[in-house]
């Protein structure tokens, strides 16, 4: 008996993925978990093992088609050389190219003759993306060109029509065409290279840039001490390691920091839902990894409930996964505020951009010796600027700010981290 493949369900707010890449090809023979598929959405990327033993005896779908939830992807037989029986048929039927159009053909009249109408064959239904995006063009499914299997339309078919002027009978006036992409030359042609964006990378861009255009974004930017957070990390580190098994770095500070910050100043830990406020009572903060496949944001989930040697050990566990592309997609959701460390990669100052539906995020930067006025004296201190991003639509100037001196203040002489001052 056939086993069925089909897509899992991939989490909250998540109802479809794009077809990474295949493991397997029809006719392998497979274990059972044994990964066949990868399956990429717009928070992770994720892998789909077998569900039984056997040969794989069908994929239904390609590598770059969406699908939904529940899909299905392809079909498990036993491995008794059914797809072994199965390939001569193939075959025969390659060897034989009409006898399959006059078996058709001999169906149809058949069942005409009978008063019944003729067989059709059946076309599958649009992708979920393509579909949703169908309705939002007014478009009919018979105005586009499927590419896909037996002829399903993509979203890729739906929007090569729109570029080609197709539209509905009632469609709304497309407010900003978009502008196609000037040809390279001659020469600078054949030097390039057209690769498909991945689905996570489709949805950074998005969100991104819908971040930008809903939000009253702001940035304010403070610069912090790191003498006394340096000092103390130098002190213990070994002991730290040597008793909870994980390193003691910066991050575990600046999380304790933001948490204690977001308790004094709950709008920053806030998101805005239509014409309401809905404040946080706790905080779950997100931490920026750059992976080879683009900028993933796992969870800290009640960072404020936390010790620093537990925030060390969860965020060593979370970028960890990242990188080694198994994050699950609880770990990717629910977060309140973010906070983004470009000083890993020698980032002196940036503006981070929000992550919607957040109110604030904030950037670490690389921590360099500067001269510094300390008592009317000059020094030598090592330095790091802060940027906290907001959305002024919900923050005020006066709390951003605040906000930011809190964290530079727990910073600066982090006994108070300890004490909870």
């Amino acid at each position: 008996m056939a086993t069925e493949i089909r897509v899992p369900t991939l989490g909250e707010s998540v109802s479809e993925a794009t077809i990474g890449k295949w493991f397997k090809k029809a006719g392998d023979v497979i274990a059972v978990d044994e990964p066949l598929v990868e399956l990429e959405t717009d928070k992770v990327t994720i892998e789909v093992p077998a569900p039984a033993a056997g040969v794989l005896v069908e994929l239904t779908v390609k590598e770059g088609e969406t699908v939904g939830v529940g899909a299905l992807l392809g079909t498990i037989g036993a491995g008794d050389g059914a797809v072994a029986a199965a390939k001569p048929a193939a075959v025969a039927q390659a060897s034989a190219p009409n006898a399959a159009s006059t078996v058709k053909e001999a169906v149809a009249q058949t069942a005409s003759v009978a008063g019944a109408p003729a067989i059709e064959e059946r076309k599958m239904p649009p992708a979920p993306a393509a579909a949703k995006l169908l309705a939002e063009t007014n478009l009919s499914v018979d105005q586009v060109a499927g590419s896909g299997k037996r002829g399903q339309v993509l979203k890729g078919d739906v929007l090569e029509a729109i570029a080609k002027g197709v539209s509905g009978p009632a469609a709304a006036p497309v407010a900003a065409p978009v502008v196609a992409r000037v040809p390279s030359s001659v020469a600078d042609a054949p030097r390039e290279e057209r690769v498909r964006m991945t689905k996570l990378r489709q949805t950074i861009a998005r969100r991104l840039k819908e971040a930008q255009s809903t939000a009253a974004m702001l940035t304010t930017f403070n610069e912090v001490d790191m003498s006394a957070v340096m000092a103390l990390r130098t002190k213990y580190k070994d002991i730290f390691e040597k008793k909870h098994g994980v390193k003691l770095g910066f991050m575990g500070f600046f999380t304790k920091a933001v948490t204690h910050a977001l308790k004094e100043i709950p709008a920053v830990n806030a998101e805005i839902d239509g014409t309401d406020i809905i404040y946080k009572n706790f905080a779950h903060v997100g931490v920026a990894v750059g992976t080879e496949k683009g900028l993933v944001v796992p969870v800290v989930r009640d960072a404020d409930q936390m010790s620093i040697a537990e925030i060390e050990k969860e965020i060593g566990r979370l970028g960890l996964a990242a990188r080694d592309g198994k994050l699950s997609v609880a770990d990717m959701q629910g977060g309140t505020f973010t906070i983004s460390n470009g000083g890993v990669y020698g980032s002196l100052m940036s503006t981070p951009i929000l992550n919607a539906p957040q109110s604030g995020i904030l950037g670490m930067h690389k921590i360099q010796e500067r001269p510094v006025v300390v008592g009317g004296q000059i020094v030598i201190r090592p330095m790091m600027y802060l940027a906290l991003s907001y959305d002024h639509r919900i923050v005020d100037g006066k709390e951003a700010v605040t906000f930011l001196v809190r964290v530079k203040d727990s910073l600066e002489d982090p006994e108070r981290l300890v004490l909870d001052l």
